[in-house]
């Protein structure tokens, strides 16, 4: 499965919000959402990811439910999204259908190399700069950081970038050897913004083609 280099993830300040933004980022070309909830209870979050995957589906977006993978499973959502606390994703994978894809959240090399090693389809590298949308912030890695852990790594799996990230970054993001962005705040806030990620993301890999066939 490849990995879409966009990814939207969920926010509002009610439950009904995070369906009515999932709703406006299908409308606006989104092409992975991540379904993020924090303090609800399991069962508001099944109900919710029913809903979010009709939406998804509707649109052909594809759905990726944080932290909890059984409910992944029972909505038949494309995959889940492991946090550094959740459970391990080796764990998570005898539970999912093999289709399903699992990314993990990172912050340093070592938490790459394990969730490498654990065959992860993506890892979630950030945060690039201070963001608002998460408690207890990891180390902020910026362009620098990325650049490291890249060169370090020289992995085949995609890493997405996340933290506070603004189509001003894009361009200067891909230079460092990321693939793709994950991004909640600037989008909430304007949903076009949606096409302009996508165009600066895809403007890459136009480059990366013409590079390959000289």
């Amino acid at each position: 499965m490849i990995i879409p280099k966009l990814h939207y993830i969920s926010q509002g300040s009610s439950l009904k919000e995070h369906l009515v933004n999932i709703q406006k980022a299908c409308t606006s070309g989104i092409e992975l959402v991540q379904l993020r909830l924090k303090n609800v209870s399991e069962k508001k979050i099944l109900a919710l990811a029913n809903e979010a995957r009709e939406i998804t589906s509707h649109f052909q977006t594809r759905l990726i439910i944080n932290d909890h993978y059984r409910i992944a499973k029972e909505v038949k959502a494309d995959g889940v999204h492991l946090g550094k606390t959740d459970a391990c994703p080796t764990i998570a994978r005898k539970h999912l259908y093999t289709w399903q894809i699992i990314g993990g959240t990172a912050n340093t090399i070592q938490d790459c190399e394990t969730l490498i090693g654990k065959e992860v389809d993506y890892i979630g590298l950030g945060p690039f700069r201070v963001t608002t949308t998460k408690d207890n912030l990891s180390p902020v890695l910026g362009l620098n950081g990325y650049t490291a852990i890249t060169e370090a790594l020289k992995t085949e799996t995609p890493i997405i970038g996340i933290g506070g990230i603004t189509t001003e970054d894009v361009t200067e993001i891909l230079k460092t050897g990321i693939s793709g962005i994950a991004v909640s705040g600037e989008i909430t806030r304007n949903f076009n913004t949606i096409r302009t990620f996508s165009q600066l993301l895809s403007a890459s890999s136009t480059e990366e083609q013409r590079h390959t066939f000289k």
